[in-house]
């Protein structure tokens, strides 16, 4: 019986709402986990470029062990025709050295002049870094943006369900009717057959109202980062809280393309790009210049003529090397040519990517002034087609009316709810894309500056503050909402 309870908490569908699973998928997208690695990575990069700066402390060490044989020489060609202790029949023989002899040197080399390669190399990693940034935040109000549109997704096929539910209810009810009316033989037997046909062509649109909710359902778990659970099997992943409401909001065009221009992190990844470029033309003209190394060691070296390890010399070795292209057949001017042309390259794209932001911006502000529109227009025609259907069945019921009236205004009723429903999404969605594309999601502690300054701003470290409010009124008691997410969280 415990194991029973357990299964049944456990495979209870966790309950979201839209800040709930907001936050769930800003902690588990794949998305937002790739942009953390990728900050990661460019600090790696960073990292390396910077160390060439610095000073370089190596160890070596060797050890070597001679053949005695390659070590001794007679003078006579390697022939020894007699005599005892290793003399030749000549009298002369001579030992070139020690038999075992090792070297232990610890040394620093430091890059004196590379033609200003370590520095633009530096410069160009510390703007990839500051792209790697703004690309997170990108991939913070784009996830933001997609979890709101596909939880407003999953309110709206909800409802659509409520409406394709209340239509076959009332052809259910208009069938019963029509039979109790052909029983009574005041009605054809058509006017039952045609209500039959109404009804039969009704469920298809259920279905596939239930399919595409349940489908929203797992598109916005996958957003969120949630696995598979079996023991919920062929049960809903996620149960969303809320409603689609109207909230109006008053904005201008031309003031949101420009905060636009100002805020959005991808126009800002695309200027770090473009600047970290613009470095890479400074790491290949550095391939004209010489490249000096100073070095500075102390060594440890074994006697070259005895195999007495003990007898050991030390001191210090100091030097310089340095290496420098003359001539290479053009290949720093390929590189140079190479690095200009890519150079022009992320010009045009950060070109494109304002156009892109202002495409995007007035696009977002279309869609809001459609769904407002198409909210404005159904808001009284619910309650019309509502009314029509009453007087439509009215006139039937006295022997006034057809049923075909009767069901024509049963489907302009459910047209009209599904399209009041559908203009509330399109309202709701615009608004959240419009907050993504004008950069107005989210509002962060601290935030780099522009990278063509290279100042930067210190501030005291604040807790970022959670998504301003949004369009979705929430519903039910916070208590029980926070009292099923617990339950499920813990399986009790």
């Amino acid at each position: 019986v415990v194991r029973k309870k357990t299964t049944t908490a456990n495979s209870r569908a966790p309950t979201f709402t839209l800040d709930q699973a907001i936050l769930t998928a800003l902690q588990q997208n794949p998305d937002i986990l790739h942009a953390r690695q990728e900050i990661e990575r460019t600090k790696g990069i960073y990292i390396e470029f910077r160390s060439e700066a610095l000073p370089r402390v190596d160890a070596t060490s060797t050890f070597q062990d001679t053949d005695p044989r390659l070590n001794r020489f007679t003078g006579d060609g390697g022939r020894i025709t007699g005599g005892t202790g290793g003399v030749s029949t000549n009298g002369f023989s001579f030992n070139s050295g020690a038999e075992r002899d090792y070297t232990v040197r610890l040394q620093a080399t430091q890059v004196v002049f590379a033609g200003g390669r370590i520095v633009s190399q530096i410069r160009s990693a510390d703007f990839q870094r500051d792209g790697s940034y703004y690309g997170f935040r990108n991939a913070i109000d784009l996830i933001i943006s997609t979890v709101r549109q596909e939880f407003y997704q999953v309110l709206l096929n909800r409802a659509l369900i409520g409406v394709q539910q209340e239509s076959v209810h009332l052809l259910e009810s208009q069938l019963q009717d029509q039979q109790n009316r052909f029983e009574a033989g005041t009605v054809p037997r058509f006017n039952v057959l045609q209500a039959q046909v109404a009804l039969s062509n009704q469920y298809p649109q259920l279905i596939s109202a239930r399919n595409a909710y349940r489908i929203s359902q797992l598109q916005l778990a996958k957003t969120l980062g949630l696995d598979f659970n079996p023991n919920r099997g062929d049960g809903a992943p996620i149960e969303a809280v809320g409603e689609l409401h109207y909230a109006p909001r008053s904005m201008q065009l031309a003031p949101a393309i420009e905060i636009a221009k100002r805020n959005r992190p991808f126009l800002k990844q695309q200027k770090a790009t473009l600047l970290s470029n613009a470095q890479q033309v400074g790491v290949a003209r550095s391939g004209y210049f010489p490249q000096l190394n100073a070095t500075a060691g102390y060594d440890f070296r074994s006697s070259p003529l005895t195999d007495n390890i003990r007898d050991v010399r030390t001191g210090y070795v100091l030097g310089g090397t340095g290496n420098w292209a003359v001539w290479d057949w053009g290949e720093t001017y390929g590189r140079v040519k190479q690095a200009r042309a890519v150079l022009e390259e992320s010009k045009i794209t950060y070109d494109d990517a304002v156009r892109q932001v202002e495409l995007e911006v007035q696009q977002a502000f279309a869609n809001i002034q459609q769904g407002r529109e198409l909210v404005q227009s159904q808001s009284k025609n619910v309650e019309q087609a509502a009314e029509a259907l009453r007087l439509a069945s009215a006139r039937l019921g006295a022997g006034a009316g057809t049923q075909l009236e009767v069901l024509d205004a049963r489907v302009q009723l459910t047209t009209a709810r599904s399209t009041q429903l559908q203009a509330l999404f399109t309202y709701n969605a615009a608004v959240a894309d419009f907050d993504r594309v004008t950069a107005t999601e989210v509002t962060y502690s601290s935030e780099l500056d522009e990278p063509a300054t290279r100042r930067r701003l210190k501030t005291d470290a604040v807790p970022t503050p959670g998504p301003k409010p949004t369009p979705l009124r929430l519903l039910g008691r916070k208590s029980a909402v926070v009292r099923t997410v617990r339950s499920t969280d813990t399986g009790k």
